[in-house]
C-alpha cells in the first residue's frame, strides 16, 4: 500500500508543476532571451540520450571500432546537416541502423 501511495503521490505533484507552469504562464509571453534559449532544449535532450547510448562505456574509444549505432548517427548527423529536418534525419539514422544489423553489424 505504500508504494501505491507514493507512486499516485509523485503522479499528483508532477501533474501540479506542469498544470501550474500551464496556468500561470500560458497567459504571458516569455522574455525574448528565454525563449532563445528554450528552442535548443529539444535538441540537447535528444543529445544528452543520444550519445551516451551510442558511444556506450567506452567513450571515444568506441571510434577506433564503430559499430552499426555510431555509423547510423553519423548519417543522422549528415541528413541533418544537409537539411535541417528533423524526420528526415530519424528516418535516415534508423534505416541506417535497422540495415546495418539485419547485415550483422
Amino acid at each position: 500500500m505504500t508504494a501505491w501511495l507514493a507512486f499516485v503521490l509523485g503522479g499528483l505533484a508532477t501533474y501540479a508543476m506542469r498544470a501550474s507552469f500551464i496556468l500561470f504562464v500560458a497567459r504571458r509571453s516569455l522574455p525574448p532571451a528565454v525563449e532563445r534559449a528554450l528552442r535548443y532544449v529539444g535538441p540537447a535532450v535528444f543529445a544528452a540520450i543520444v550519445f551516451p547510448l551510442t558511444l556506450g562505456d567506452d567513450g571515444l574509444a568506441r571510434l577506433a571500432k564503430p559499430d552499426a549505432r555510431l555509423l547510423a548517427l553519423v548519417v543522422g548527423a549528415g541528413v541533418m546537416w544537409r537539411t535541417r529536418n528533423m524526420m528526415a534525419t530519424l528516418s535516415a539514422g534508423m534505416l541506417t541502423l535497422w540495415l546495418l544489423q539485419s547485415q550483422g553489424w
